[in-house]
């Protein structure tokens, strides 16, 4: 029951912990990632077609590597959250956390009575099917939740998201952020790296440990500089396309040289079959 996310956290420093997001919906490229060697990836609920049994399947397939899991969920919703819990997640990222007030509705549906509002059931995946002695107790000290600040509203909030007891970590979300600051998918806009940099900075003053996600290893770099704690690499999806696009276009511009080539040895005649 130990939350292996929570250890990382806490071991943070020198070598940050080196993760991605899982877009792709399936458990087999989930699990490809995950013998790739990252250390953790969002198995993200919000912006894909996963439903409950997929996440299941998805969690089964992480389980086989060493890269941990966080799941995603698509909003900050009591039911959705118990639902996600039971199914085996144990670290959640809740979205678009715009206060302390949503911050602690979102800690208390991870935690059993009296400290939340969980439901009780009595078998399941995340209790190993009732093998765990004294789930109920043992799942309130281990569940992590990391809360999203996505909103230049939210942002002015981060003392206040950081004080709430159970908040483990923040996580700031430039592509949201760069929409609230009006310069949508301006994500290296100046502006937009200053309030990355500032909920990086406050969020060191609080002991607080703050994530984020770079599409590229030199975005994951200068975010590093900044002072996040955990930075995600792209998705599965982004770097299946990046390089499915590198080798198309890598052949294309071997074949054109090649045609030109041939044209100017006279080994190919236009028109010719």
């Amino acid at each position: 029951m130990k939350n292996v996310f929570c250890q990382l956290l806490r071991a943070r420093g020198s070598t940050p912990p080196i993760g991605t997001w899982v877009m792709s919906a399936s458990p087999i490229v989930a699990e490809a990632v995950g013998m790739a060697g990252f250390d953790w990836a969002v198995l993200d609920m919000e912006h894909t077609p996963l439903d409950m049994m997929d996440l299941v399947h998805l969690l089964q397939a992480v389980g086989n590597t060493k890269m941990v899991p966080v799941v995603r969920v698509p909003w900050n919703d009591t039911v959705t959250i118990k639902r996600v819990l039971d199914a085996g997640a144990q670290t959640l990222l809740v979205p678009f956390v715009q206060n302390a007030e949503e911050a602690r509705a979102a800690v208390a549906a991870t935690r059993y009575p009296p400290e939340g509002v969980r439901g009780m059931a009595a078998m399941g995946r995340a209790s190993r099917f009732g093998t765990v002695p004294d789930y109920y107790r043992a799942a309130n000290e281990q569940v992590c939740v990391i809360v999203q600040i996505e909103t230049v509203q939210a942002v002015s909030q981060i003392e206040a998201i950081a004080a709430v007891p159970g908040v483990a970590g923040l996580f700031a979300g430039p592509a949201d952020l760069s929409g609230s600051l009006g310069l949508t998918g301006q994500l290296t806009h100046p502006d937009v790296m200053a309030v990355m940099a500032d909920c990086a900075q406050r969020a060191r003053r609080l002991g607080m440990p703050i994530g984020t996600v770079g599409g590229t290893p030199e975005m994951v770099t200068r975010y590093r500089a900044m002072g996040f704690d955990f930075v995600a690499i792209a998705s599965d999806l982004g770097l299946l396309m990046r390089g499915a696009q590198a080798a198309v276009q890598a052949l294309r511009t071997v074949d054109s040289k090649t045609h030109v080539h041939s044209i100017q040895d006279g080994t190919r005649t236009e028109g010719t079959g």
